[in-house]
């Protein structure tokens, strides 16, 4: 097949390696990509929002199928300006992507789909905010209601930091200040070609900056999958997933279908797991960061024919997913002064080196080539992926990785999957 992949991050480049990976030759492009993209893909310099470029690409280089990364892009209509050009996409259109570019629609899917999550308020003025901190009650929960780079949220006892952020946002647009949902999260994607719902693995990220889940919320620090803490606290992975499937993934497709807005693509749960009882935190409409880099590369079944089975409403006539019994972790590297201002530009070193371990690659987020070798272009700028017989041995193998890489002030938490 010849696939394009819109965008240019660390998910984008683990798609590509999955897809390079399958023995069927895959003929891959990326737009725009980045440097380690390069190595396994063509890299093209379209705008992935730009639905008419994306479109006019698709076309002139005669693929089969298009596949969107990054969420902007699905939430500008780029989903729907391919579609309308006879070509099968992998990707919500505009109307079902709202379930992740608005906080407060995805909210009301919920409740009319009877799907469990915690209570919210919609917040538009500052009067409002302060009464619903007030009826809420500690620890404060508040979220940007739309797209934020995955720092939009604050969960903190501090009403006065929970106040400021909210004021901040709210210059934007509104907020939701929500309730405090406590257990273990998890992270759960399906497939689906409108009508059903395919699972892979689950995953558990880590989302604040520092160890001990302190400091700022990020895009994701870290990863890792299969989740052993699934045993005890659900009886297994398997009757997890049902549930999950059951209570909250079907519900909301059957409610996106029934207000006209077929969901096709990569429905993304992010969950609280306490004893048996299963609320969902938030939905994505695309493949999560960094939960991916460690989900793709125990997926067994290829990556292609799920797309595409996706894409054409053939979702039925795939067999079973199968994943490899190892586990993976994934520990991401991110730039000096990340989540604030990151630096950029510095010289990267070491890589190789760590690619050269055994179970260890290493994917790339926010990488460019310069004159005298690779540099950073962004705040999360690689994802050190180590794979073994177990979540330990997957951790130290990342862990070895992330030891030969040289990226100056570079900043990752230390205890990704210490847990396990």
């Amino acid at each position: 097949m010849r696939i394009l992949i819109l965008g240019s991050g660390a998910r984008e480049h683990a798609i590509a390696l999955a897809l390079a990976r399958e023995a069927a030759g895959h003929e891959l492009l990326v737009a725009p990509g980045n440097a380690g993209i390069a190595a396994v893909a063509r890299t093209v310099p379209v705008d992935p929002s730009d639905g008419a470029a994306v479109s006019s690409l698709a076309l002139e280089e005669a693929v089969d199928l298009v596949v969107v990364g990054p969420e902007a892009p699905l939430i500008a209509g780029v989903a729907d300006a391919v579609r309308e050009r006879g070509i099968p996409v992998f990707g919500p259109d505009r109307a079902a992507a709202r379930l992740e570019g608005s906080k407060a629609f995805a909210k009301r899917i919920m409740a009319e789909a009877g799907v469990p999550t915690g209570r919210a308020t919609d917040v538009l003025t500052a009067a409002d905010l302060d009464g619903a901190l007030d009826a809420g009650g500690a620890p404060y929960v508040v979220k940007a209601d739309g797209l934020a780079a995955g720092k939009g949220v604050l969960v903190t006892a501090d009403r006065d930091a929970a106040r400021a952020h909210a004021l901040a946002w709210l210059e934007r647009g509104p907020v939701l200040v929500e309730q405090f949902l406590a257990g273990r999260e998890a992270s759960l994607f399906f497939v689906s070609d409108g009508d059903r719902a395919v699972p892979l693995s689950p995953a558990q990220d880590y989302k604040r900056i520092g160890d001990g889940d302190t400091g700022g919320n990020t895009g994701g620090m870290g990863a890792f999958s299969p989740l052993p803490w699934l045993d005890a606290a659900f009886g297994g992975e398997a009757a997890f997933v049902d549930h999950v499937r059951a209570t909250i993934a079907e519900p909301v497709l059957r409610r996106l279908a029934a207000q006209g807005s077929p969901f096709v693509g990569l429905l993304y749960c992010g969950l609280v797991v306490e004893d048996r009882d299963v609320r969902v935190i938030e939905f994505n409409v695309r493949f999560g960061d960094p939960e991916t880099q460690v989900v793709l590369p125990r997926l067994a079944t290829p990556l292609s024919e799920l797309l595409a089975a996706a894409a054409s409403g053939t979702l039925d006539a795939v067999e079973p997913l199968r994943f490899s019994d190892e586990a993976a972790v994934g520990v991401v590297l991110a730039s000096e002064g990340y989540p604030g201002e990151p630096a950029v530009g510095r010289l990267i070193t070491g890589i190789d080196e760590a690619d050269a371990l055994d179970g260890v690659h290493v994917v790339h987020a926010a990488t460019d080539r310069a004159g005298d070798g690779l540099r950073s272009s962004g705040g999360r700028v690689l994802t050190v992926v180590g794979v073994g017989g177990s979540v330990p041995e997957a951790r130290a193998r990342a862990y070895a990785g992330v030891e030969r890489i040289h990226l100056p002030g570079a900043r990752w938490r230390t205890d990704i999957a210490e847990r396990e």
